[in-house]
């Protein structure tokens, strides 16, 4: 199989105006799935690879108010799986994730991130091969950013320790987040028995690592 490359603004799909239909809410938590953040919320993106096992992962987390998958980080608007799936659209399979900041942190969000999928594959996640499947976090603000980028600093020191290769992970601010279809919304939930090809390399990231970010 040749190199996967990432599509360019002017090879992608057109894509559509029409938004993807939700369900009435989210299968565990029952809390809309488009909930916005507000003022006791913030809200995160995640890219791990295939989406149904990483939003399981945030959805089991304490503090996390909903989860939702879909699509981020590539051109075309709208997006169906089958699009993204051939490539032509420049997305990420995502995750959203709106937490409540006094139970959870967003570096404890990022310690699952780092921890949860191996980073170091480029365009693929363990058997999933695609540009889809390639590890980013996309960030709102200042604070998340930085966060970010102290976390990325103590996990490219801690593969290294541990002889690993050198993270791949697409780092951004926010780009605009589309809905996936409503049966990948909680697969997993939906589907116990499942496909998850979700696995983490069995590095942790260093406990101090938030003290660099201040």
């Amino acid at each position: 199989m040749g190199e996967v490359r990432q599509v360019t603004a002017d090879q992608a799909l057109p894509g559509r105006n029409a938004c993807m239909p939700l369900p009435p809410g989210h299968l565990v938590s029952g809390r809309p799935l488009d909930m916005a953040a507000g003022p006791a919320g913030q809200e995160a993106l995640f890219a791990m690879g295939c989406f149904w096992g990483a939003e399981r992962r945030f959805w089991q987390q304490p503090g996390v108010l909903v989860t939702a998958v879909g699509y981020a980080g590539g051109y075309t608007p709208n997006p169906t799986y089958e699009e993204v799936c051939s490539g032509l659209t420049g997305h990420t399979e995502t995750v959203r994730v709106v937490f409540d900041p006094a139970q959870v942190s967003y570096g404890e969000l990022l310690r699952l991130f780092w921890e949860g999928h191996d980073p170091t594959q480029g365009m693929r996640q363990g058997n999933d091969i695609g540009t889809q499947y390639r590890s980013a976090v996309y960030t709102f603000g200042e604070i998340q950013q930085r966060l970010l980028a102290a976390s990325l600093v103590a996990m490219r020191q801690a593969l290294a320790a541990a002889g690993l290769g050198a993270i791949t992970t697409e780092t951004a601010e926010a780009p605009p987040f589309y809905f996936a279809e409503p049966y990948h919304q909680q697969y997993l939930a939906r589907n116990p028995h499942g496909y998850c090809g979700l696995g983490g390399l069995g590095v942790v990231l260093p406990a101090a690592w938030e003290a660099a970010a201040n």
